[in-house]
């Protein structure tokens, strides 16, 4: 299959994903609303992702995927799967302690304050941390994923690892569809509801990715052996390097939820709702090309093809500029009115949309830039080159820190 037809598959499904996300985002902010509630869910939401994105899809996979794909491309395929079990081990080993510690400092400042996450109406802080206690688990379960995913996408398998996203957006439906029919609930019960659901949903995840790597023939089995092969101290160095990078974006991006925090209530959930919005195209295009240009540069850079790397850099750049270009102008210019379109209704208000909608209109330019980099940085990845992706990383950054 080419690489258009490569994109083609995984866009075509997680584009079905975006569909149900879509629906999802419809229910959520009838369900939910706008309001404080929903922020705290999306500052505790935000520590899982920190983890995903630099244990799962983020720098770990960087790291890992192309020192893979070159083992298998020179037929090792033993000591690739003795690479991954070793890496995914130690990976799982290091994020469920942290996770651990993590619950374990929310369970201890929830205790502090006096308050549980039993309590119907808590305040913010306390409503952040009992969230945060039920989400962590989380990224244990989709950061597994993510690197399941990675594997197969190396081996060219790539249904299953565009399909995984949709059983997060079905099992979330399904319980803002129960939560419709319980209309005197309060919002902090609501989101716990959703909460729960989202951590049943990455458990799905992580089972059906372990369960088709075993009948790949390529079971993620733990592995304690071979955790000082070179090797192996490559791909925690790139992934060391990386991470600073990805860390530094991350830690950002919580800088700037605890910023809309302390604005206002309803700030963050603005930011969010507008967010998910801009993430529909780029998730079909941007993300689709990235998953599949990651093996795709690894493996004709393993191969001594530079021209066709650059061949395949170039069509692909192409091909996602004539989507992403349009979808900003016309997310931008019809921001007011996709929002409405989406979002208003139930407790989602006019006032809600407002807000929302000048989010997204600022948001929208980005989406040209966003979609580059998703090609940019498995360029550089694919030659194990993880400097020049942290570097610019850090000066955006920086620029964002000075913008706040």
């Amino acid at each position: 299959m080419s690489l258009r037809g490569k994109a083609g598959l995984v866009g075509a499904f997680t584009m079905a994903s975006r569909v149900l996300g879509l629906v999802r985002e419809m229910l959520h902010s009838r369900v939910i609303g706008g309001g404080a509630a929903q922020s705290a869910f999306v500052f505790a939401f935000t520590l899982p992702n920190l983890a995903r994105r630099l244990f799962g899809e983020g720098a770990l996979t960087g790291a890992f995927l192309p020192v893979f794909k070159a083992e298998l491309e020179a037929g090792r395929r033993d000591e690739a799967l003795a690479l991954a079990r070793s890496v995914a081990t130690m990976s799982t080993l290091v994020l469920g302690a942290a996770v651990a510690a993590g619950i374990g400092f929310a369970s201890a400042a929830l205790a502090w304050r006096g308050a549980g996450a039993s309590v119907a109406e808590p305040g913010r802080t306390e409503l952040v941390l009992g969230l945060s206690r039920i989400l962590l688990p989380y990224a244990v379960f989709i950061c597994g994923a993510a690197f399941g995913m990675a594997m197969l996408n190396a081996a060219g398998r790539f249904f299953a690892s565009s399909f995984v996203p949709c059983l997060l957006n079905v099992v979330w439906i399904g319980a803002l569809a129960a939560l419709w029919f319980m209309p005197g609930l309060g919002a902090a019960d609501k989101v716990r509801v959703v909460s729960w659901a989202v951590l049943g949903a990455g458990a799905l995840q992580a089972a059906f990715l372990l369960a088709t790597l075993r009948r790949r023939g390529m079971a993620l089995l733990p592995s304690f052996r071979g955790w000082g092969e070179r090797k192996v101290r490559l791909v925690w160095r790139n992934t060391g390097v990386a991470a600073v990078g990805a860390g530094a974006v991350q830690i950002s991006t919580a800088a700037d939820q605890v910023l809309a925090q302390m604005a206002s209530p309803w700030a963050a959930a603005s930011l969010s709702y507008a967010n998910r919005l801009v993430e529909l195209p780029l998730a079909v295009v941007g993300t689709a090309f990235g998953t599949v240009l990651l093996p795709a540069f690894s493996g004709r850079f393993a191969a001594g093809d530079a021209d066709g790397a650059r061949k395949a850099f170039v069509s692909a750049a192409r091909d996602m500029l004539s989507v992403l270009v349009p979808a900003a102008v016309g997310l931008a210019m019809l921001a007011p009115d996709v929002v409405r379109a989406v979002y208003q209704g139930g407790r989602f208000g006019p006032e809600d949309s407002a807000r929302a909608a000048l989010a997204l209109a600022c948001y929208a330019p980005g989406l040209v830039v966003f979609g580059l980099n998703k090609a940019l940085v498995p360029w550089f990845h694919a030659q194990r080159d993880v400097r020049t992706p942290v570097r610019v990383s850090l000066w955006t950054v920086g620029a964002n820190v000075a913008a706040n």
